[in-house]
């Protein structure tokens, strides 16, 4: 008899998690390298999806993939650091 596998508890740390965000840098915040921070700082990986930056304000839109308590961590970083972070609500099907 064969057993089944053993599926991580929803609230394991180290379970794999892929978030897709918005991210809305204010103006002061545009030069500084925030993604590249987050990639150093934390040990998720960053993939730019969508981006718009002007004189003003910066959009972007960011993929995090890594343990669920380091896409946390850098979630709540950025957000600390004066970045809105909101989960991207609708998945589009890419070609």
């Amino acid at each position: 008899m064969q057993r089944a596998a053993k599926k991580p508890k929803p609230t394991d740390p180290n379970q794999p998690e892929r978030m897709r965000l918005w991210l809305m840098y204010p103006q002061r915040l545009i030069q500084k390298p925030l993604i590249w921070e987050v990639g150093h700082r934390f040990k998720v990986v960053t993939n730019i999806r969508q981006a718009s930056v002007t004189d003003e304000i910066g959009l972007v839109c960011l993929e995090l993939d890594g343990p669920r308590a380091e896409v946390k961590a850098a979630i709540k970083w950025l957000e600390k650091t004066g970045v809105k972070v909101e989960p991207v609500e609708i998945n589009v099907i890419e070609s």
